[in-house]
This record gives structure tokens, sequence and C-alpha cells, in this order.
């Protein structure tokens, strides 16, 4: 693993910046999005640096993979402690890369190390091979499946969870026994050096895990450097970038979008708490969750209310640097002025600003806005959401709110607010979304047993839970002859007694 770069020359300002010589970057500056100040200075790897790396995890991946579930869920606990024992440090440089209050840096690592030791520990019953059932035509063979490493996955982190967000690629493809080449966002570098460093203390001559770190140039290095598969979260014109680099080499891709859920509030909600959960995720990490809320539409009868509810709860919020900040800066800049945009074409196209409006925006803050009203064909309703800014609208029944969503099609989460929660599993089934909530938001988050993932262009597999271990898996089928079939139709020198008979059993199993 390469050691931090010294500058050469000055540093731009901005978050993160690159400079070099003869039209090529060669060093990486992050900086605090609260202060400006320098964070750490990176190298900018190129092809032949990122290409190196592959290779060391390739020579490490045979060695993890032979160690089998047991011996990797061991090494696996063991980092996890590491981790855990200096979190403070993690939570540190979280806040200083995101500018992230402190408990939300803290709630973000925890979440991270819970999905670590839940991939270590559930690996094997996932993923280890198991026998399966046979038909009477088939009874002579044993049949078994079980699911292999890739060899080297690449992930390409996001800047909104450095932590957390990769983690759950990069505990699950080690779990199943992957090497794992991780590069994280320009904005957040530090945070994947450490995380390397922490599994090198563990492991010094076994590179199971390592970084790249650098600009997008390195990005798609890693794309094309044919590792086995690559695991990207982030905005969407990222995702195509990522996905067109890997195509030429026809490298797999699984996508996590960085947009925002949306909120249905039923006549028989219990108002207080879906404001709460609603302002809650539209506004945490400045509204940076890819799982938090975007839109909230509310059942005509309680809608005043409701918008009342949130009004007062949204109010009290203050974005800022200090202890008692309820969240952070935006922490890639170019968001402010997507988020400038959104608010301003939303109001032209007659939504109302309940809560802040265009004033709010100070970059790097943004207070709170909350729109209400808001027609659908607005960018604050289809675009990309990333930033405080809750949209709350009026819907005539359950019905009419799924009709938009599924009209939007964002493809992530929902959250639904109902006393009815069993009558509610219906309607799930009707949303075009990954994941579906009843009575909270971002609460499942703290399962990682539990699997999400978007739909269409909006999220190509799943993470978390059993499908996000096989998502970094190979299944391979076995089947093995036991003895001589009584009845063998699988042959030309069948024998006629033998053809009657299988037909005979066939319409007596399948005929009556």
């Amino acid at each position: 693993m390469a050691e931090p770069a010294q500058p050469s020359v000055a540093a731009h300002s901005s978050h993160s910046s690159s400079a070099g010589r003869q039209g090529h970057s060669n060093v990486l500056t992050s900086y605090d999005p609260r202060t400006g100040e320098i964070v750490g200075n990176y190298a900018v790897m190129g092809s032949g640096e990122v290409n190196r790396i592959v290779r060391a995890g390739a020579a490490a991946e045979k060695w993890w993979a032979e160690l089998g579930f047991a011996a990797r869920k061991r090494w696996l606990l063991e980092w996890k402690r590491s981790i855990a024992r200096r979190a403070s440090e993690l939570v540190e440089l979280v806040c200083e890369e995101t500018g992230k209050p402190e408990a939300d840096a803290a709630i973000e690592v925890m979440l991270a190390v819970e999905n670590l030791d839940w991939a270590a520990r559930n690996a094997a019953r996932a993923l280890d091979r198991r026998r399966l059932g046979s038909t009477w035509l088939t009874r002579n063979q044993r049949a078994s499946v079980g699911h292999l490493p890739l060899g080297v996955v690449g992930v390409l982190g996001p800047w909104n969870n450095p932590v957390f967000t990769p983690m759950g690629s990069i505990a699950y493809a080690m779990a199943a026994g992957n090497a794992v080449v991780f590069k994280p966002s320009e904005l957040t570098t530090g945070v994947g050096v450490w995380l390397a460093e922490s599994w090198t203390r563990l492991a010094p001559n076994q590179p199971v895990l390592q970084v790249v770190t650098g600009d997008s140039g390195t990005s798609a290095s890693l794309c094309r450097a044919r590792v086995d598969k690559i695991a990207y979260a982030g905005l969407d014109d990222g995702a195509r970038e990522v996905i067109s680099w890997c195509a030429q080499t026809m490298t797999p891709v699984v996508v996590e979008r960085n947009g925002k859920g949306t909120m249905v509030v039923h006549v028989d909600a219990r108002l207080d708490e879906a404001a709460e959960a609603a302002v809650f995720g539209a506004m945490a990490n400045a509204g940076q969750n890819p799982t938090g809320i975007q839109r909230a539409y509310v059942a005509d009868s309680v809608f005043d209310s409701f918008l009342e509810l949130v009004i007062d709860q949204a109010r009290k919020l203050r974005p800022g640097a200090d202890r008692k900040a309820s969240y952070g800066p935006m922490i890639l800049e170019s968001q402010v002025d997507v988020v400038r945009k959104q608010v301003r074409d939303a109001l032209a196209r007659g939504g109302k600003a309940v809560v802040g409006g265009m004033d709010s925006i100070r970059d790097p803050y943004i207070e709170p806005i909350v729109l209400a009203e808001v027609p659908e064909e607005s960018l604050a309703v289809t675009g990309e959401a990333i930033g405080p800014v809750l949209i709350v609208n009026r819907v005539s029944d359950i019905g009419e709110a799924v009709r938009r969503i599924n009209a939007v099609g964002h493809g992530d989460a929902v959250s639904v607010f109902t006393r009815d929660a069993r009558g509610v599993e219906a309607v799930a089934e009707q949303l075009r979304v990954g994941v579906v909530t009843i009575n909270s938001s971002t609460a499942y988050l703290g399962i990682p047993a539990l699997p999400f993932g978007g739909v269409g262009e909006y999220g190509q597999g799943h993470h978390h839970g059993e499908p996000g271990l096989r998502e970094f898996s190979r299944t391979l089928a076995i089947a093995r002859k036991r003895y001589q079939a009584p009845v063998n139709l699988s042959t030309f020198d069948r024998h006629t007694r033998h053809l009657r008979t299988a037909r005979t059993f066939f319409r007596l199993r399948h005929g009556r």
C-alpha cells in the first residue's frame, strides 16, 4: 500500500484537488469542508500502480479463499475488534473529511462494524455447499450447490457515508472469500487509507484489502484492470461512467445510487412519529444519506396537520461546525448548486417554501428547506435528491401515492406510516422499489440481514444480507451418480420397458 504523497505544488481552494505536471495529476489533497484546512495529501495512482495492486490482491486471494469459512470468520472478527478498539480515530477522521457531527460519524462507524460482524458470522450458512433434493427420475444422483469467491473485487466508495456504504461491499466480498481493492472518494481518501491500513496491521503479508488513491482516472483504471466485479455507490452520472468503463472488459457491476426515498402518510398514521421520521430522513447528514427521505405523500385529510408538525420540527434544526449543530456542511461542493437549481425550479412551478427557501443556501451550509405542493414534473421531484430539502405533497389516497412513486421511478426505498401494518404489505408489492418499511424510515439500515437494492437503472444487484454475500460469489452446482438407475433414460440404448415404466410413473405423478 502506497504512503500518502507530499504535495509538490499549491493545492486548489476546493474540498479535494489534484495538481500535476504536463496535464497529469500526481497529488490529491483532501480538505475539511467546514474550515478549508488540509486533512491529508495522497498519491494519484495511475493504471500501472493500480494493475500492480490488483495483481497483489489476486495472489493474496488464493490464500484467503483456501482458508475456508471458519478461518476467514476468525480473521474478520479480529479485524472487527481492531476497528472497534480504534473507532474514535476513525470517527474523528470521518468528521474531518465530511464535516459531519461527531454523533453522526460515530453511528456510521457502528453500523459499518455491525455489517462486518454479520457478514463474518453468516457467510458459511449462506454460501457453503448444501445438498439438494432430486426427482424420481434422478434419485440415483446426489446434487449439491455451493458458492465460491469471484477473485478480486473493486469497490468504489462514495463521499457521503465513506465507512458504512463501502463496508456493505468490502465486508461481504471478503467474507465470501474475495480480495478487495478499495478506491475511496477523492473527498474522503483518508478514511479509505485508514481502513486498508487497519487490515494491513492485522495481516501485513496478505494484502486481502488494499486501497488505491486518486481521482476519476484512478477509478477508470480500476474498472479496466480486469477485476472480477466492481461495486459502485454514488451519483447517477458516476454510475453511468463506471458501467461504461466496465463494459470495455465485460466486468460485472453492482450499483447503489445516491438518491433518497419516499414517505407515504396514510389517514390513520401517527402524525407526530411520521413527521419526526420525515424530517430526520430528509435533513440528517445534510440530506446526503442515500436512504433518506426526498418526498412525503400525505393523505389529504391529514395533510395540514402533518405539515404543521414538519414545519415545527424543521425550524428547530441548525447546520454548523460546532457540537450542537444538527448536521454539517454539504460535502460535495457541486451539490450546493444542484440544490439551488432544484429549489428555484420548484418555486417557479408553483411550489411553496414553508420552511426556508433560496436564502437558506449559504455555501457550504444549507439550512432546512421544506417545500409543499411541488408539481411532479419539477426537478426537485424528478432529480437526484441530495441536500436538506423535504417535499410534502398532497394525495387523495394511498393508491395515488403508489402511482406517483412508480411514475417518478427512483426505485430506492419507501416508508409507509399507517396503523394498518398488515394491510400495507399488499400495497408494498405494488411499488417498484427495493425496500419498503412500515412506521419507520432509515432504521432498517441497522438490520445487516436485510438486503436492499434499487430497481431498474437505479439499482443493479443487492447489498447486505444473504443476497449481498451471493453478490460477490459464483455458483457451482455438482451432481454425482451414486448407483445405476433402475430406469435409465440417459442413453441411446434405452430399454422399451424402462420407457413404459417412466411414462406410467409420470402419469401417476402429474396426470391426476
